[in-house]
This record gives C-alpha cells, sequence and structure tokens, in this order.
C-alpha cells in the first residue's frame, strides 16, 4: 500500500530525484570536463613558444644562455675554492709533520729537553770505586734496551759521548760527575729495567765492585740538559 500523498510536502514532489546510476554518470562527466580543461591549459602554455615571435625566441635563448655562463663561473668558482682549500689542508698537515719531525731530532740529537716514561737510575758508590768503563756499560745497556733520550749527571748524552777516568771521578763529555752518579733515561720503563737487572748485569757489575744501584721506573722523566747544535 502506497504512502499517502499527505505526508509529503510540495517541495518533495518537484525535487528531482537521482537514482545511483544517474550520480555514477555525473561524477564521471565532471571528470572529464576537468580533463579537457586541464588539456585545453597545457596546450595553450606549449604553443606560447611555438607561436613567439623569432626576436622573442632569440631573446629567451640569450638569457638562457647568460644563465648557464653564469653557473659555470659559479662552478668554476667553487671548484677553484675547494683546491685552495685541499692545497692550504696539505700545506698545514706538512708544516705540522715538519714540526714534529724537528722535535723529534732535536730530542735525540740533544738539542732540546725531553720528557716522557722512563726509569732513574742512581749509582752509589761510596768507595769511589766505580770506573768509567762501568759508566759506559750502564750507557751502552741503556741503548741497547732502547732508550731514546739519556742524561748522566747535567750531561746530556749524545752519540759521541765518552767517559774518562780522572782524580776524584770519572768526567763525561769534559765534565766532572759527582756520586752518586745519576742516570735518567727515557724509554720503555719495564724494559730498561729488566735489562738493567739481568744476572750479570749492570747491576751485578757495579755489586761486585762495592758500589750499589737503584731502577727506579718512572711514568714521566723530564731530561733538561741539552747539548750545543
Amino acid at each position: 500500500m502506497s504512502e499517502p500523498a499527505e505526508g509529503r510536502g510540495p517541495g518533495s514532489l518537484l525535487r528531482p530525484r537521482l537514482n545511483k546510476g544517474q550520480l555514477i554518470v555525473a561524477v564521471l562527466c565532471a571528470v572529464l570536463g576537468f580533463a579537457v580543461a586541464a588539456q585545453v591549459h597545457s596546450n595553450d602554455r606549449d604553443t606560447k613558444f611555438a607561436t613567439a615571435r623569432q626576436d622573442g625566441l632569440v631573446g629567451i635563448l640569450g638569457d638562457l644562455s647568460q644563465r648557464s655562463d653564469r653557473l659555470r663561473a659559479d662552478i668554476r668558482d667553487l671548484d677553484d675554492t675547494r683546491a685552495g682549500l685541499e692545497r692550504d689542508t696539505e700545506g698545514q698537515a706538512a708544516v705540522e709533520d715538519a714540526r714534529r719531525r724537528a722535535a723529534t731530532y732535536g730530542m735525540l740529537a740533544g738539542t732540546l729537553p725531553a720528557t716522557g716514561p722512563g726509569i732513574e737510575l742512581t749509582i752509589n758508590d761510596p768507595q769511589g770505586r766505580v770506573r768509567s768503563a762501568a759508566l759506559l756499560d750502564t750507557l751502552e745497556e741503556l741503548r741497547d734496551a732502547g732508550a731514546e733520550v739519556i742524561q748522566v749527571g747535567d750531561v746530556r748524552v749524545g752519540v759521541n759521548t765518552y767517559f774518562a777516568d780522572a782524580s776524584g771521578g770519572v768526567i763525561a763529555d769534559g765534565q766532572s760527575l759527582t756520586r752518586p752518579y745519576r742516570f735518567l733515561a727515557i724509554g720503555d720503563p719495564h724494559t730498561l729495567a729488566t735489562a738493567l737487572n739481568i744476572p750479570g748485569g749492570v747491576l751485578q757489575s757495579l755489586r761486585n765492585s762495592g758500589a750499589d744501584g737503584v731502577v727506579g721506573q718512572q711514568p714521566k722523566v723530564t731530561v733538561q740538559a741539552v747539548r750545543s747544535p
């Protein structure tokens, strides 16, 4: 049984009704219209160059060429700047390396003070029995054990350092050494101490002569004495 007509207002009788199929058709028409409008706009934009006058095209090409030249110039400037920075970095690294080498050579040559881990050897000789040969043996033992920098008394040891007996004691490079004799050596503390303490080694020889050697391993040994360049 149909719904009574009086239940519907006049507006509902005049309002058009759309079923599902009609709604889909309307949406497709709207999409198609948007696509056609977009294509027309694109065609208009693409035909601007086609319809442009020759002198206009020349101007556009000239502007593009100038922009390209400016970009290439900027790229060259950036490349030059990068190369300059790389050269400066390499130059600075070379300077730093040269400074480190100079410092190392200066310490090894004895012309610069040095600091590092090592040992302090004190040779007590109350009876004055230690001779220059014993101190030379001590120096050679330290060198063989890897000592990089050595000082005995106030003398910085060099490649041509010598010991000699003198009245009242021993001299090193012409300077008198006072008892107790004191060696400072920079190198691996454990290796240096072990080399001095080996059976039949330096400390054993000193004890046999009536002297006594005491080795102290130090995390930091400072050698202040220097040699003349």
